[in-house]
């Protein structure tokens, strides 16, 4: 009795955790036996379930599925494998065995599609981190065509567009003379008129709009404390018209989150408008966070460089609101399963809003509050103390009665567009003390005390306020790193006491309100 005879090929493909690639070898054996379809290499279900996509998409092309015994590992086996990327590998990968494709034509290629019933190549998730992994390994990515101009935003990667699993047999036989493209990458430039609202539409609220151009400058986390009305949302929307343009780095991480989370529109334009967020105070952990059995971006993710909003923060159910802690701190949310964890960015500028009592009407000075103190104290420790700590800017947002908003009916006030062109001059300031994508903000201790010293005053003024408000060191931190912020707008490189004092005046508000409820 001879030897057993098998056929046998390896395709190159890859395959995403989180947004991190991973290198993946499609070893398919063709050996007689009974007809069987076996995919090995910790396979989700997305993935087993290729083995009917994979064998009806051959027979609609025109080839003859193979009667053996098909073995399939993706290699390395102990890394879980998900998505749909994997069908268009291990289709090519089945027809190179069975000699349809000359193995020798795709050893410099990397393979990655989602096949239909009929042979079809569909667009896939993560696109951008597939041309990146190409580029970086100087292989040459085939890949759908409806990921074709995602894929253009990655200078220099060379790509091969297809349609149908017909057009990649052809290519590899030398068939098709397909003309191979080149990624050009992205050139980014925020429009104003991508905004329906501007910081001139909102009337009254000078300190407000002051603190959120301080809190843009800086990258600070801010919140607002208010009656119903006062006008909260509508400062929030505008946050975004007056944050500095993404660069193309920016632009192209945020893509890349977007990428994975499937929702990037079929052109797949690059995003070049900062995020804003404003999930609902329904939403669970896992789609604040990110989720699945496979998790995928949650709104922490997707608000990566750009703004989270959260209306009505006491609503929020606590241990939701808690998931907020870390990524504030290190700017990426980690997310544990079983199979290991799974890190995505999450550098955002956090936004609330909440009433100071449940009625929304504590403090008021026309309209009485009904609430009770142990409502009242219920509705503040929605919030923990650790959280509200790790906010930098706290502000009230006082009720604008007739008076104010006839004075300034029909008369503009201050334009986003100005307000833009201080926060970028600060901000110009700060890249060139700390380096790109880098903001007051997100200075360790170590940065902290090199570019923030203190005047002999502003040295005074810190110290009383922290005795006198009983200042963590953590609110310490913040305050001197709102001041950095307020001294770059104005140009000036020490910290004085004027500064001090008005950093320090952001995270009254929250005190003296905690106070008076006690």
């Amino acid at each position: 009795m001879g030897p057993v005879r098998h056929h046998s090929a390896v395709v190159h493909t890859v395959v995403h955790r989180g947004i991190e690639p991973i290198s993946v070898a499609v070893e398919v054996d063709l050996s007689p036996g009974l007809p069987a379809f076996n995919v090995v290499g910790l396979p989700e279900g997305t993935v087993r379930e290729a083995r009917e996509r994979v064998r009806s998409a051959i027979a609609h092309t025109g080839f003859e599925f193979p009667r053996k015994r098909i073995t399939v590992n993706l290699a390395p086996a102990d890394v879980k494998k998900e998505g749909t990327g994997l069908d268009l590998p291990i289709a090519v990968g089945i027809l190179a065995a069975s000699r349809i494709i000359d193995k020798g034509r795709f050893a410099d290629l990397c393979v990655v599609g989602e096949l239909s019933l009929n042979g079809d190549v569909r667009r896939v998730r993560g696109g951008l981190i597939y041309a990146e992994y190409a580029r970086d390994r100087n292989l040459m990515l085939v890949i759908s065509r409806d990921n074709a101009r995602e894929i253009h935003l990655v200078e220099d990667v060379v790509y091969l567009p297809v349609a149908s699993l017909g057009e990649v047999v052809a290519y590899l036989d030398g068939k098709l003379n397909a003309a191979l493209q080149k990624g050009a990458g992205v050139e980014c430039a925020l429009q104003n008129e991508g905004y329906s609202v501007d910081f001139s539409d909102v009337k009254g609220q000078l300190f407000a709009k002051r603190a959120l151009e301080v809190a843009v400058a800086g990258m600070h986390n801010v919140l607002m404390i208010g009656p119903p009305g006062s006008g909260k949302t509508m400062l929030a929307r505008c946050v975004p018209t007056i944050m500095p343009v993404m660069s193309e780095e920016e632009c192209l991480e945020t893509t890349k989150i977007y990428s994975v989370a499937g929702l990037l529109r079929k052109n797949g334009d690059v995003v070049k408008f900062r995020p804003f967020r404003n999930p609902h105070h329904t939403i669970s952990d896992a789609g604040l966070a990110g989720g699945g059995q496979v998790p995928r971006p949650g709104e922490i993710s997707l608000a990566h460089n750009g703004v989270l909003f959260l209306d009505e923060m006491p609503e929020f159910k606590r241990n939701v609101l808690e998931i907020l802690r870390q990524p504030l701190e290190e700017g990426r949310v980690v997310i544990s399963r079983a199979g290991g964890n799974i890190s995505y960015p999450a550098r955002f500028m956090l936004v609330g809003a909440m009433n100071p009592c449940p009625c929304g009407y504590f403090g008021h000075e026309e309209k009485e509050c009904i609430c009770t103190y142990q409502q009242m104290r219920k509705y503040r420790t929605r919030v923990s103390g650790p959280l509200m700590d790790r906010i930098d800017i706290q502000i009230e947002v006082p009720p604008i009665d007739y008076a104010e908003w006839a004075t300034e009916h029909g008369s503009a006030g201050e334009r986003s567009e100005d307000i833009k062109a201080r926060v970028e001059r600060a901000v110009e300031i700060q890249r060139k003390r700390l380096g790109r994508g880098m903001f007051n903000s997100h200075m360790s201790e170590r940065q902290s005390r090199k570019h923030c010293t203190l005047t002999e005053g502003a040295a005074r003024i810190l110290e009383a306020a922290s005795r006198k408000y009983s200042f963590s060191a953590r609110s310490i931190s913040k305050v001197v790193k709102v001041a950095r912020t307020i001294a770059d707008l104005e140009c000036t490189e020490k910290i004085d006491a004027p500064h001090v004092a008005e950093a320090v005046q952001y995270r009254l508000s929250a005190v003296e309100d905690e106070v008076s409820v006690r």
